[in-house]
C-alpha cells in the first residue's frame, strides 16, 4: 500500500508569527516533520501544502515535495485541516499520483519519533482499521465521567451525560485526548466522507514525555525548553 505524507504549512499564523519558518533549535519548525517523514519505512512520498513561496523553498531544501501552492481560501484561520488534504489528494490525482493512504503530520508537533510515526501506519497497514490518531492519556482527575458542564437549566451536569457519578477512582474507564501527532486515514474515507475518522478508528498513544502542540507563544517557548533539555 502506498502512504503519502501531507505537512500542512500556511505562512499566516496568529498565536506565533510565521511560525512555520521560524527557527526552533536552529532550524525552521517545518524541517522537523519533513525529517521525521524522510526516516519512515513505510512512507512513499512526502508533500508540503503551503501559500507562501518561502516556506515551498524552505521544504525543497529539507527533501519534501511542493507541486503546488495552496489557494487563499484554503489558507484562512478558519479553512479546515481536511479541505486541505482533500485538495492536495485531489491535485496529485490529476497527475496520476494515487495513494491508499494519507499521514497527516502537523508541523506544531515538532517531537514525535520516528518510531512512533511507523508504528502507526504499520497499524494502519494492517487492514483491520480505516483510520487512526494519536492520544495522550487523560489524567484521571479530567477524565470525562468526572467532568461536569453547565446545562441548559444553568445547573452542574456530569458532561457524558451520566445521572451519577462513578465514585471510584479505581472504577473509572480509561480515556484519551487527541494529541496532535498523528492522522491518518485511508482515501475512500478523506474523499468519500471529508473526513480524517473512519468507522474503524483506530489509535496509538504517544508516551514520550517530551511533547508539545505549538499553537501559542508559551507553547512555543515550551518547545524552546524542551529543545535545551534534550541537548
Amino acid at each position: 500500500m502506498k502512504v503519502l505524507a501531507i505537512i500542512p504549512a500556511r505562512a499566516g499564523s496568529k498565536g506565533v508569527p510565521n511560525k512555520n519558518a521560524r527557527l526552533l533549535g536552529g532550524k525552521p519548525l517545518i524541517a522537523y516533520s519533513i525529517e521525521q517523514a524522510l526516516k519512515s519505512k513505510f512512507i512513499e512520498d512526502i508533500v508540503v501544502s503551503t501559500d507562501s513561496e518561502e516556506i515551498g523553498e524552505m521544504a525543497r531544501k529539507f527533501g519534501a515535495q511542493v507541486p503546488f501552492i495552496r489557494p487563499a481560501h484554503l489558507s484562512t484561520d478558519t479553512a479546515k485541516s481536511i479541505d486541505v488534504v482533500v485538495h492536495a489528494v485531489e491535485f496529485l490525482k490529476e497527475q496520476g499520483k494515487i495513494y491508499d493512504g494519507i499521514i497527516l503530520l502537523q508541523p506544531t508537533s515538532p517531537f514525535r519519533d520516528v518510531s512512533l510515526v511507523d508504528s502507526a501506519i504499520e497499524q494502519f497497514l494492517s487492514g483491520e482499521i480505516d483510520s487512526l490518531v494519536s492520544v495522550a492519556r487523560v489524567p484521571k482527575e479530567y477524565n470525562p465521567h468526572w467532568v461536569y458542564e453547565v446545562n441548559k437549566n444553568g445547573f452542574l451536569s456530569l458532561s457524558t451525560g451520566d445521572k451519577e457519578i462513578i465514585s471510584r477512582r479505581q472504577d473509572l474507564p480509561e480515556a484519551f485526548h487527541r494529541d496532535g501527532n498523528i492522522y491518518i486515514s485511508s482515501i475512500d474515507v478523506i474523499l468519500n466522507k471529508r473526513s480524517f475518522y473512519g468507522e474503524k478508528l483506530g489509535f496509538i498513544e504517544t508516551k514520550s514525555e517530551i511533547n508539545v502542540n505549538i499553537d501559542t507563544m508559551e507553547d512555543w517557548e515550551e518547545a524552546e525548553r524542551l529543545i535545551q533539555m534534550r541537548k
